[in-house]
């Protein structure tokens, strides 16, 4: 079984090591080929690697580091004061060679222009992007892109985005020829603003993109694409209303109330119901795909959420080691040498 170094930035994220600590230890648990590298203070970490069982703990190494850099700062000043931080060590051991991934649930813009500091893009590629895996209503799944890292973007940077998941869908989903839309407010050709127009003329003209034009968000989960793309600020807030109103969706229906004076037939079928619903939309419960893949870089860096609790964040280290077994950043790289000119 091939070894699987990743390295975690334990200091990320709004609860840093009471979330990130149990998460690496269950990870351990669940995967006996990895072994983690626990970036941070120590005085944080150590305390909580006590009970830890000698089998795992040597599986654990902790690399100190300085300072943090907190979800608030702003992103330009966090690049230029970085030096020492968990977030930049953490990078810079892919870069050594010492890990293969990293995993951090600290500030996105911070992590953004960090990883194209240290990691470097891969040619043809104007900017990074952050993409997830979301579960649909057809038991499917669907490559969403960028989902914040970009806020503004033109027609080539989303034609960039495009190609990029459409190797993602081929590759985690196994999905032949995949199907590509762009986000838009409109399925007519003649909707949309200028970059949107653009980036549907370029993959127009890619033939080994089977782009399908323009999809609204209320189709993100039916299915009807495999990769979706738009820029980062719609992404986002596309995102994180769906994963609000899930959560409140399936809080109801875990805290429904009893069926008072209601027949047994009635409160039996009551009760098979709310077990089904749970069990279809439980899928779509963002613990459960946790982790958005910063594409179109040297490396592989794994963004999870700054909010994220054990679960969470165990399925953010999952998707770094998935993302690291494919072989991710080799296969778009290629991918792009084929159908992009090379950027200057």
């Amino acid at each position: 079984m091939r070894r699987l170094t990743l390295a975690l930035d334990a200091m990320g994220g709004d609860f840093g090591p009471a979330v990130t600590m149990p998460a690496a230890l269950q990870a351990l648990v669940l995967y006996p080929q990895l072994e983690l590298l626990l970036v941070g203070n120590p005085a944080a970490i150590n305390p909580l690697l006590v009970k830890t069982d000698s089998i795992l703990r040597k599986r654990l190494t902790v690399i100190p580091a300085e300072s943090v850099i907190t979800s608030d700062a702003k992103p330009s000043q966090a690049i230029r004061a970085s030096r020492g931080t968990s977030m930049r060590v953490a990078l810079e051991l892919i870069k050594d060679g010492r890990a293969q991934a990293c995993v951090s649930a600290g500030n996105t813009g911070a992590l953004m222009g960090l990883a194209k500091l240290v990691l470097k893009p891969l040619d043809s590629i104007e900017r990074p992007a952050l993409m997830v895996v979301l579960p649909h209503q057809n038991q499917g799944k669907t490559v969403v892109l960028d989902l914040g890292a970009n806020v503004a973007c033109d027609g080539s940077m989303l034609a960039q985005f495009a190609v990029m998941g459409a190797v993602m869908a081929e590759q985690i989903m196994g999905v032949n020829n995949p199907r590509v839309a762009l986000l838009n407010i409109g399925e007519e050709e003649t909707k949309g603003l200028e970059p949107i127009q653009h980036a549907a003329a370029l993959l127009r003209e890619v033939p080994s993109i089977k782009y399908i034009g323009y999809l609204e968000a209320n189709e993100l989960l039916t299915g009807k694409t495999d990769v979706l793309v738009c820029d980062g600020f719609v992404g986002n807030v596309t995102l994180k209303t769906m994963e609000g109103v899930i959560r409140v969706f399936l809080s109801l229906l875990k805290s429904s109330g009893e069926c008072g004076r209601q027949g047994l037939l009635m409160q039996w079928v009551k009760r098979w119901m709310k077990r089904r619903l749970i069990r279809q939309f439980g899928q779509l419960n963002p613990d459960q795909y946790n982790g958005a893949c910063l594409i179109g870089l040297r490396g592989t860096v794994i963004k999870s959420h700054s909010a994220a609790n054990q679960r969470a964040f165990t399925a953010a280290i999952e998707q770094a080691m998935q993302a690291v077994e494919r072989q991710i950043p080799d296969r778009i790289g290629a991918r792009l040498d084929a159908v992009l000119p090379k950027s200057d």
